[in-house]
């Protein structure tokens, strides 16, 4: 069942952004208010437990009295300019729900307080310690308060992601949450190329994903049936490779300083965009944009279908290196993180050799221009260059052969990102009735989407090599934000834990009591979700 399908971002951007400028000057005139939780009138409400937020923290010691916000309550912060816009990221979210103006200050003994220390904590992790005088979240990089933040949120009541005034009252569980990610890349992919989406329903799903600290968003910019991105050296990849999309659609692409919002947006939440151009196959868009990039000169016609593996770029002539080194020069400039993903799926149509032909001669362009290669595991087919990720989307069932050859690559230093199609492909449906959907994978239930353990699934892989986890999500049968809901609630959180959490806390039976607690969250956002009946959701 689907519900509250809303299409606008819920959460506010941070300063900088129009929409929420003009408050942050009034909160600037306000000054500081008086500190401090008065008792509220209402009925105590038990606060949410620290331990049941996702992703399950390292560590949560409770105890104490809980914090309560009140009339008085202002947001402290240290006086750099990151850590401000942290602080008022946060009261964008408090102040509608609560009706509270929670003022940013530099000063005062009491309120909720972010502070950057020196400190165990990595360059993710925080510490968020709550009593009876305030919440104080500490951490030693900006990305750890953002985090600290997010785990805030989720001990508040769910009621306060409206953005109408409610109730309360807004209790914090008394005690100390100590936390740090298991690996540095916890990641989702948006399919942009099946369906185009536009800057702002990717600025939407941006905001789901920073709720459960997931760091990377992968944005999947090419492929048979849409190019994606302006390239300036060859303008008709987005002007004709961009005007169609699954099913005839008119498609659509991102200029150049749409891309650049899409990243700014991403930063803003602590996200790194990695963009992907996908290679030698999935080219459909590009060799219809070019004739010359047709090893026989000649442009097919775009395609608006679902079959994989009929195209593939030309590996004997100079125009496709070219063609490749000016994309990802141009694409290098837009991306301030550390990735460009250069594909390597499905490549049917090209010869093994020249597969490793084509790879091998473009993985050292992405270096050129001072970028870390991600291609999906098909790499280890070529010669993975140092430093190399190759992205597993294998099954449970994968011949152990396939498997292997990902194993070794992996003990020769290739890392390595999990993303089995069969557990958190966030296409795949949930049951045969599901809709939209794909099931080549099978049908993948909450369950199994996090029921397994990202640091021992390929036997045989080192530990060491594992990077971390991705939940891709393919557009093939996805038009909309309702769409992209309904196929990634409940399972994006659950692919979430799996790269933040301790393996030590993972345990199906308390998983699904903390996923339940989310539902009112998530009906409080506008995100429509699936209701699984493994899952035991509170009364609708």
């Amino acid at each position: 069942m689907r519900r509250n399908h809303s299409t606008t971002p819920r959460t506010p951007r941070l300063p900088g952004s129009s929409r929420v400028f003009g408050s942050l000057l009034l909160v600037a005139a306000a000054g500081v208010l008086t500190l401090g939780a008065a008792p509220s009138a209402r009925a105590a409400v038990p606060p949410t437990p620290l331990d049941r937020v996702i992703p399950a923290p390292a560590s949560v010691q409770p105890g104490g009295t809980p914090y309560r916000l009140a009339r008085g309550t202002s947001v402290r912060v240290d006086a750099t300019p990151e850590v401000r816009r942290i602080g008022a990221y946060l009261a964008g979210i408090l102040r509608p729900s609560t009706g509270y103006r929670l003022p940013l200050t530099e000063s005062g003994t009491a309120g909720i307080r972010l502070h950057l220390a020196k400190g165990d904590y990595g360059a993710e992790g925080y510490r968020l310690h709550s009593g009876a005088d305030g919440v104080t979240l500490t951490a030693s990089a900006p990305a750890g308060l953002f985090h600290g933040v997010q785990t805030l949120r989720q001990l508040l009541p769910a009621a306060v992601e409206k953005r109408t005034v409610q109730p309360g009252p807004w209790q914090i569980a008394g005690g100390t949450v100590t936390d740090r990610p298991r690996y540095a890349y916890r990641g989702a992919m948006l399919d942009v190329s099946r369906h185009f989406f536009t800057v702002a329903q990717v600025e939407r799903y941006i905001d789901e994903l920073a709720l459960y600290k997931v760091d990377e968003l992968h944005l999947h910019l090419s492929d048979d049936q849409g190019w994606r991105i302006a390239i300036d050296s060859w303008p008709r990849l987005a002007t004709y490779g961009g005007s169609t999309e699954v099913g005839g659609g008119k498609g659509g692409y991102y200029t150049k300083a749409e891309y650049r919002e899409i990243v700014r947006y991403a930063a803003s939440r602590y996200l790194e965009v990695v963009p992907e151009i996908d290679m030698p196959g999935h080219t459909n868009a590009a060799l219809a944009s070019y004739a010359p990039l047709n090893c026989n000169g000649e442009a097919p016609p775009l395609y608006t279908g679902t079959k994989v593996g009929f195209s593939s770029l030309c590996a004997a002539k100079q125009v496709t290196y070219d063609f490749a080194d000016d994309v990802l020069r141009e694409l290098a400039a837009l991306t301030p993180g550390r990735y460009l993903h250069i594909g390597g799926d499905e490549a049917h149509s090209t010869s093994h050799a020249d597969y490793v032909t084509i790879m091998d001669r473009v993985q050292p362009l992405v270096g050129k221009y001072g970028k870390t290669v991600i291609g999906w595991h098909q790499l280890t087919g070529a010669h993975p260059v140092k430093g190399a990720i190759a992205q597993y989307w294998g099954l449970d069932s994968t011949s152990a052969a396939d498997k292997d050859q990902v194993v070794q690559a992996a003990r020769n230093g290739t890392g390595l990102i999990l993303s089995p199609a069969d557990r958190v492909y966030l296409d795949m449906k949930y049951t045969k009735d599901t809709k939209p959907g794909l099931d080549w994978a099978g049908l993948v239930e909450v369950r199994r989407s996090y029921d397994w353990d990202p640091g021992n699934y390929l036997a045989g892989a080192p530990g060491s090599a594992v990077r971390g986890v991705e939940a891709p999500l393919w557009s093939e049968t996805l038009k909309t934000s309702a769409d992209i809901d309904y196929m990634a609630f409940p399972r994006l959180p659950g692919a979430a834990e799996l790269g933040w959490s301790p393996a030590v806390t993972h345990d199906w039976d308390a998983y699904k009591v903390r996923l339940a607690a989310q539902a009112p969250r998530w009906d409080a956002l506008g995100i429509g979700y699936y209701r699984s009946p493994q899952v035991p959701w509170p009364a609708a």
